[in-house]
């Protein structure tokens, strides 16, 4: 431990040369040790009543300037942090200057470099020993991306991009390079039994110096404080000025902090994205609101669990869609100013509905609330724009997320997609290899890249890499594809045995009746092709959504039967 000479300020980060505060050369040992009447903690802090949340979809708590606002779905995800009583009892004084920086939104010059107006908040180092703290580790990560997101002139990388330094030793200068970023934030979290110790540091890459490092020893009870009070001091040192005061900046979601840990969880298992994970994301977020009942996010992600459902094919939209309709309208009730919900509602009527125009009113609403929320972008030109062959639109929309979140594999690979589905081959070759180089394993631009080389001509590495596809997610969509291939490919026999896989196993799962369709029409059979599509429209499934422009269908643009489907669709020829 190092003090300040000077203020009396302890610091636990013994790399710390000089006092953030005034500047004098620290010295050993603590400043409470000479007998001074400092605070044992010095860091500056907000009582909880005026200190905000974390947000939407992704971790609540306070403010909107929260800190975790993903897509609250039924899968799992990340959230955390607690909070020093000790703290409450400061005086109002000390609460209103922290205050000053936390709702500011113009950044005043450092004494080094010009303004800091962008941030990467990494996910922090679980050092517990415990898989089961991850959750807490990520979710305060998480949770303190989606708060300071809600700054206005504050640019922060979104959770994707972050993410992929999990579990790495990143150079924080060479993370800002990467992601355009003026600081870093890093952190370390142990929890020993109902004990907590949270290290942060705050790097100013540009010169490589620390503008704030600090320890939290505290209880798992206090969880939910201390994400609101490092956020405070982030803001603070950050150097913000009070510009007047934001409403949502001083909103709490949630007091429980039992609610607060259950929404982590969720958000935890709704990031990993699998059949099982988005399961028990549902399953955490319906707990959560048990806890609290008027818990907005905990309804937000409950909705984007539901959302994704479908397309991650763990249950039929049937079976979901009005589930997550259910908990946008509820987590909207209790809190209007949510974009996630907006979003989940813009899935709901665009892939069960078919209603294209209410979709595109809902996911422009999100984006009307929140404009440097990514997956609203993301969402508005893969769900609405490109389906419907307003491909410009939806490139320059994809863009837009991906300047938003440009390390994000699925946003990337959907912007392959718009070009694919634009036959723009070469142009969505290019991105797809972009995606891989970033992430050598992730599945869908596997799949992306299957169908344009399909395209093109290149057989051989189409069948392989749809393989892969299959190999790295288990899709039975990729199934349907690959047995289109090989059926045009000459090798019946496997298509036919895939077939008769995919039929099987629609009887005990879950299987997208468009996978079916696909080999049908692949082996010549284009009337069990249509049959197995209308069933697809019938269940509401989410792949009708694509049938106007999907390569795969082209033979059969000049049926009366598809044109009809397209028309019921409300989608173009």
């Amino acid at each position: 431990m190092k003090r300040c000479p000077e203020c009396r300020r302890d610091y636990y980060d013994d790399t710390l040369l000089y006092c953030l505060d005034d500047g004098n050369a620290l010295l050993e040992g603590p400043a409470t040790a000479s007998g001074g009447d400092e605070p044992a903690t010095a860091i500056l802090s907000v009582p909880p009543a005026m200190a905000g949340g974390l947000t939407g979809a992704t971790d609540e708590t306070d403010v909107k300037t929260a800190i975790l606002q993903p897509p609250a779905t039924t899968g799992g995800s990340d959230s955390a942090r607690g909070f020093d009583k000790r703290l409450l009892f400061a005086p109002m004084a000390l609460a209103v200057i922290v205050l000053g920086g936390f709702f500011g939104y113009q950044y005043l010059k450092p004494a080094a470099g010009g303004p800091i107006n962008s941030i990467a908040v990494l996910p922090f180092e679980n050092r517990s020993g415990n898989a089961d703290s991850e959750y807490l580790s990520d979710g305060l990560a998480e949770s303190l991306i989606y708060r300071l997101s809600q700054l206005p002139d504050l640019k922060v990388s979104p959770t994707s991009s972050v993410f992929r330094y999990k579990g790495k030793e990143a150079d924080p200068q060479t993370v800002a390079k990467e992601l355009g970023v003026d600081s870093v934030m890093t952190g370390r979290i142990t929890q020993r039994g109902d004990n907590l110790t949270i290290s942060v540091n705050l790097v100013d890459t540009r010169n490589g110096k620390s503008l704030w490092g600090e320890q939290y020893e505290r209880k798992m009870s206090e969880l939910l404080a201390t994400q609101r009070e490092i956020a405070a001091t982030i803001t603070q040192k950050l150097q913000l000025k009070l510009s007047g005061e934001e409403p949502g900046l001083t909103k709490k979601y949630t007091n429980n902090n039992e609610a607060y840990q259950l929404h982590m969880k969720g958000r935890f298992a709704w990031n990993r994205r699998t059949i099982e994970s988005l399961k028990q994301a549902a399953e955490f977020f319906k707990q959560a609101i048990e806890k609290d009942p008027k818990y907005a996010l905990a309804y937000a992600g409950l909705a984007e669990t539901y959302a994704l459902f479908s397309q991650y094919n763990v249950a039929s939209s049937k079976d979901s869609m009005p589930q997550a309709k259910a908990a946008a309208l509820r987590a909207l009730e209790l809190d209007d100013s949510l974009a996630a919900p907006h979003a989940a509602l813009e899935a709901y009527f665009t892939f069960y509905e078919f209603d294209r125009v209410a979709g595109e009113k809902e996911i422009r609403r999100a984006i009307e609330l929140d404009p440097n929320y990514a997956t609203a972008y993301h969402w508005l030109g893969g769900d609405v724009l490109y389906p419907t062959k307003r491909f410009d639109e939806a490139v320059a929309s994809l863009r837009r997320a991906e300047e938003l979140d440009p390390l994000s594999p699925i946003i990337g690979t959907n912007l392959g997609d718009v070009l694919l589905h634009a036959r723009r081959y070469d142009e969505a070759i290019v991105q797809y290899q972009r995606v891989l180089s970033l992430d050598p394993n992730f599945a869908n631009a596997f799949s992306g890249l299957g169908l344009t080389h399909w395209q093109k001509g290149m057989k051989p590495e189409a069948i392989a890499e749809m393989r892969k596809y299959i190999e790295l997610s288990g899709s039975s969509f990729g199934k349907g594809d690959l047995g289109f291939f090989l059926a045009r490919s000459g090798q019946r026999d496997e298509a036919v045995k895939l077939l008769a896989e995919l039929k099987q196993a629609s009887s005990q799962q879950y299987v997208p009746f468009t996978a079916v369709a696909f080999i049908h029409l692949g082996l010549g059979e284009k009337e069990e092709a249509l049959d197995w599509l209308e069933k697809e429209i019938d269940a509401r499934g989410s792949y009708t959504t694509y049938y106007a422009t999907m390569p795969e269908l082209d033979d059969l643009r000049t049926e009366p039967r598809f044109k009809a489907m397209l028309k019921r669709l409300n989608l173009p020829e």
